[in-house]
């Protein structure tokens, strides 16, 4: 960063400082709220349960971030646009291909911990954050959303529940349109169990072109707030979701 800025240094069991407290969204780091702490479970859901996230790199201290505003997708506009849909369709009609989940948690975000992106020289998922995300889910609160293929793990997504409120982490893919295969498969899923939102942390062109928006996060905390203390969603992919997202009616030529 290049302006010096004062943040609260957190301790073992400290609260986190209220949201307005973030760098705002013209600074060098939009979004940042704390440093340090800890990335054991129950501070991992105190975190989700109030927007905020960790995000840091190899050899940094823990950073916390809630940005405003917030991008999130409502499944409800999901854009399913013609050329995926024929893959997913394909996809959902032949018996070697399926959808997982919760089967190969450590092998997707190994995966996407190797993923290359472009414009990022390495990964924010070094070694802590794997074992934190591994221990979240062994307590029911991180998910891998699977592409299988004969019998192959070739893409996937994994995410953060709390409640009912679910938050979008990483996306890897060996295959082409194998991510977006997983992330229609969450979306899919969301709307069989009417979850409305999943949480995207940051704005991207892909996001947005797939339907996703930005949120202001005083209205993005007050949605998770009341979700968060639902009883959870069943995390287990039916085929018939999909007809979540492939009604029988002819495509547009838009969509």
């Amino acid at each position: 960063m290049s302006e010096r800025v004062a943040l609260p240094l957190l301790r073992p069991g400290d609260p986190f400082p209220p949201l307005a407290g973030a760098l705002p969204l013209h600074s060098a780091a939009p979004g940042l709220l704390a440093v340090g702490g800890v990335l054991d479970v129950p501070t991992l859901v105190a975190a989700y349960s109030s927007t905020i996230f960790p995000w840091f790199s190899e050899g940094e201290p823990i950073l916390w971030w809630s940005p405003d505003p917030r991008m999130v997708l409502p499944v409800a506009h999901y854009r399913l646009h013609r050329s995926l849909r024929k893959v997913i369709q394909r996809f959902r009609d032949d018996p070697a291909c399926e959808v997982r989940v919760d089967t190969a948690f450590a092998d997707v975000i190994a995966a996407c911990a190797g993923a290359n992106r472009p414009g990022q020289s390495g990964t924010w998922i070094g070694p802590d954050m794997r074992a934190a995300y591994a221990r979240l889910h062994e307590a029911g609160h991180a998910h891998s959303v699977e592409t299988w293929v004969r019998g192959e793990l070739v893409a996937g997504l994994y995410c953060v529940s709390v409640g009912r409120a679910v938050f979008g982490e990483s996306m890897f893919t060996r295959v082409a349109d194998g991510s977006k295969i997983a992330l229609s498969a969450l979306v899919a899923l969301c709307r069989a169990q009417g979850v409305a939102l999943i949480d995207c942390q940051q704005n991207t062109r892909h996001l947005a072109f797939m339907g996703a928006g930005e949120m202001p996060r005083a209205e993005f905390a007050a949605h998770v707030a009341w979700l968060a203390a639902e009883p959870p969603i069943d995390w287990h992919f039916q085929p018939v979701y999909w007809n979540e997202l492939l009604p029988s009616s002819p495509l547009n030529d838009d969509q």
